[in-house]
Formats: structure tokens, C-alpha cells, sequence
């Protein structure tokens, strides 16, 4: 399922690239085969947990690459017109509102 956005637009539609994080994404999805895998094959479930442990971790590192880059990019971008300014920080707010757990 893709997430909604409140804004489709980054600064003037020009979305950053993320395209840095394909590798780690790709590792990532590696790392979740070989959790696959180890259920299968019945492994002892320590070992399962500190894998989804590292997962999750990646994933985190991923997540703060790309808010960093948005905040970096398109934030700072939109500071530079008030009504754009103020929808970012909305938008920030629902977004930590909603994931702050």
C-alpha cells in the first residue's frame, strides 16, 4: 500500500533522489530471505530475533536518510514562502504525530 502524502510536491516538484538507499534496501531485502529461510529451517529463536533486530535497525537508517534529505531539501525549500513553510510543518507534525509510538 503507498502511503498518502499531504503534499505531492516537493519544493517546486523537484523530489530528491533516494536512489543511496537501494543498496542498504537491497540488504535489507536479503536479510528478511534469510529470516524466511531460518523459520523454515527451524532455527532457534534467538537467533530470528537478533536478525529482524538488525532489520529493524537497517530500516531505521533508511528512515533517517531520507527525513534528513527532506529536511535538508525540501523543507529548507519551502522556507522561503510562508504557505509553503507552513503546510511542511503540518505535514512533519501528522507525520511524527502518526509514527511517534
Amino acid at each position: 500500500m503507498k502511503p498518502q502524502s499531504t503534499s505531492h510536491s516537493c519544493g517546486h516538484n523537484d523530489n530528491p533522489s533516494h536512489m543511496e538507499n537501494m543498496p542498504r534496501l537491497n540488504r535489507i531485502a536479503g536479510q528478511i530471505e534469510g529470516i524466511k529461510k531460518m523459520i523454515e529451517d527451524g532455527r532457534y529463536c534467538p537467533e530470528i530475533i537478533s536478525q529482524l533486530r538488525a532489520v529493524r535497525s537497517a530500516v531505521k537508517a533508511v528512515e533517517s536518510n531520507i527525513l534528513q534529505k527532506h529536511l535538508q531539501h525540501c523543507v529548507a525549500q519551502s522556507f522561503s514562502c510562508e504557505e509553503d513553510k507552513d503546510k511542511k510543518i503540518a505535514e512533519l507534525k501528522m507525520l511524527f504525530d502518526r509514527f511517534d509510538n
